[in-house]
């Protein structure tokens, strides 16, 4: 069958595509568009020169110059803003931080992590962080440990790393009210229930889903929410909504959540770092949208 592919025109400029790449990259909400969408075509390179597969339409270099120019913009606005230093929190494998993390990377999160912060020095996060050079810290000290820090210690440490804001990717412990007075409105926390439903003191893990399903929910989801000195009470800033089936298992509503956890938490902390984070008169947290600023969400 023949491949479903379109071309370029033989005069358009080989580097956009290098440049669609790239757009792609800092923000999959462009890529997704009706413009760069249209751009689905594959290249061939032989013996240095560019060819193109058969031909089943053309991308005109006006639309090119249209996806430079929505590249040049998006790199345009980040220069102007200082790249953020993170500190991320995990007791356990600590998927959504390497989430995170490699979105850092790639470059679609305007930002790094700098220190992770565990209460399990073991923990597959903590090892994660460690191939990866990130600095790791435990927290809180436990009796016999030596390398645990105290709340004080803690706040000094990712003051000394410069750290910009808190993300909790799976920290089970409760936050102190130092910290939080330390980091106000810049302590992230996701929960995998659409709050406030099933959340609070003892709703972690498989716990959550377990009870989504006794409930005879139809719903669920991941909630990202800012922290307070409370278990999941904080200001709510992002939902994503998940059915739950009838015949759901509470493993398989779980990996369906945390698929949605890994996407949520990736293009909230893009958003926090770019600074798109506004505060309404009433408190709410909102996110300014990137391609137009006057949308929220």
């Amino acid at each position: 069958m023949e491949p479903r592919v379109t071309c370029l025109c033989p005069k358009s400029n080989f580097s956009s595509l290098t440049n669609l790449k790239k757009l792609s990259l800092f923000s999959p909400s462009i890529s997704h568009s009706p413009l760069v969408k249209s751009v689905n075509m594959v290249c061939l390179k032989t013996n240095s020169h560019i060819t193109s597969s058969p031909i089943r339409g053309c991308l005109v270099q006006s639309s090119l110059k249209k996806v430079e120019h929505l590249i040049s913009e998006r790199e345009h606005s980040l220069v102007k803003i200082k790249r953020k230093k993170l500190a991320v929190f995990v007791s356990g494998g600590g998927s959504n931080f390497r989430s995170i993390h490699e979105a850092c990377i790639n470059g679609f999160v305007h930002g790094e992590i700098a220190v992770l912060v565990t209460n399990k020095g073991d923990c597959g996060g903590a090892v994660y962080a460690r191939e990866n050079g990130i600095q790791v810290l435990q927290f809180p000290s436990k009796k016999g440990e030596p390398d645990g820090l105290s709340t004080s210690d803690l706040v000094t440490a990712l003051r000394n790393a410069e750290i910009d804001f808190v993300i909790l990717a799976g920290y089970l412990k409760l936050i102190p009210l130092q910290l939080i007075q330390a980091y106000p409105r810049s302590i992230l926390n996701i929960h995998p229930s659409l709050l406030p439903a099933f959340g609070g003191k003892g709703y972690y893990g498989m716990k959550v889903h377990k009870a989504v399903i006794a409930s005879g929910a139809r719903y669920s989801g991941p909630t990202i929410h800012f922290v307070d000195e409370h278990y999941d009470t904080g200001r709510i800033l992002a939902q994503s909504i998940v059915p739950v089936l009838a015949t759901d298992t509470a493993e398989e509503l779980a990996a369906r959540v945390l698929k949605e956890e890994h996407k949520l938490y990736v293009d909230v902390t893009a958003a926090l770092c770019e600074e798109r984070i506004v505060w309404r008169d009433d408190g709410v947290p909102l996110i300014q949208s990137k391609e137009n600023p006057n949308n929220y969400c």
